[in-house]
């Protein structure tokens, strides 16, 4: 039975969730409209609420499936594998139990990651490519995620997640929004992340998942070998010039290795564009989705092979290249 997620600031969508069993775990996910199917990926310490904007906006054209990856949110948090590869198989088991053969898969972050993976895993499975500040694309992440990696870091995160450490952490932000602080979407997201750490299964998920694609040097999983590979799949690369968690200069990388890859940078906004600038993002992922998407039965490569596909991402089943200005902004940053 589907229940309604406790309401959020980054919550406005009015659809309900529902959970569907794989492989003996339950996965909660939003699945609504009709057409084209957009897979929507959050990232770490998110869920699908952090997409929630969204859904109801794009549902009038498009299918829109937005899970919570396994030791997210509402899923699962059992003790398992956490690699990108295993959560890729996780989206795969689910558009299969939804009936669907073909998405446009939009990755944030990890989730970014994620979705690249699932590119490589599963190439005949994929219309279009989104990247949202995505991992997987270099080495460098914000010093606090890393620092989940070093030892001992099981026995300092139940202090700092404690009932009165987050109290306390909640009573100053209350004073300073009296005072006439506005918390930017960055701090937010990473204190509904923080407060979603308050059992001992979502800590050990989380470790998991940080330990899985991070190292105390940065980010370990790498996708850079095979992006070229990615030839005659439309790619859209999308990133925040004030992102403190990933470089913007990562999506200079990708413009670099992904053959025809289109960037839009979003002057001004943090780690989470499409947050920070919604309607913006809304209209730019439209626009990218009137592109044709790869053709039917090519892998990554551009080969023919594979499966056929259904671009209507209908219901089968049953549910158990940057302009001038944004490449020298680039070029800048990763000069810097």
């Amino acid at each position: 039975m589907a229940q309604r997620a406790p309401p959020e600031e980054t919550d406005v969508s009015t659809s309900e969730p529902m959970t569907v069993t794989l492989h003996g775990h339950a996965l909660s996910y939003v699945d609504v409209g009709s057409g084209e199917t957009i897979l929507f990926v959050h990232g770490l310490l998110g869920s699908h609420r952090y997409w929630g904007h969204l859904v109801d906006t794009l549902a009038d054209s498009f299918r829109v499936v937005v899970p919570d990856l396994f030791g997210h949110g509402a899923s699962a948090k059992h003790i398992g594998d956490y690699s990108v590869a295993a959560h890729a198989a996780t989206l795969r088991d689910l558009i299969d139990r939804l009936g669907i053969d073909r998405v446009t898969i939009v990755g944030h972050s990890l989730g970014g990651g994620i979705a690249l993976e699932f590119c490589y895993l599963f190439p005949d499975r994929v219309d279009r490519l989104v990247l949202v500040g995505s991992g997987g694309l270099g080495r460098q992440v914000n010093p606090v995620l890393r620092s989940a990696t070093l030892p001992g870091a099981e026995w300092v995160l139940p202090v700092i997640a404690s009932p009165w450490v987050r109290g306390g952490a909640a009573a100053v932000g209350r004073v300073l929004s009296l005072a006439g602080w506005r918390a930017s979407h960055d701090v937010r997201a990473a204190w509904e992340g923080f407060t979603s750490l308050g059992d001992a299964d979502s800590r050990r998920a989380f470790l998991a998942t940080t330990r899985a694609v991070m190292d105390p040097g940065g980010q370990r999983v790498s996708a850079t070998d095979y992006l070229p590979d990615l030839v005659g799949l439309p790619v859209l690369v999308v990133w925040g010039t004030r992102d403190f968690i990933i470089p913007p200069a990562h999506a200079a990388l990708a413009r670099d290795a992904i053959p025809g890859c289109r960037i839009e940078l979003f002057e001004g906004a943090g780690h989470f564009p499409h947050l920070d600038q919604p309607e913006r993002f809304a209209d730019a992922l439209r626009t990218f989705m009137r592109e044709p998407g790869r053709a039917a039965g090519t892998d990554a490569s551009g080969r023919t092979g594979g499966a056929a596909a259904d671009a209507s991402g209908g219901r089968t089943g049953t549910p158990e290249a940057p302009g001038p200005s944004e490449a020298s902004g680039l070029d800048e940053q990763q000069a810097g």
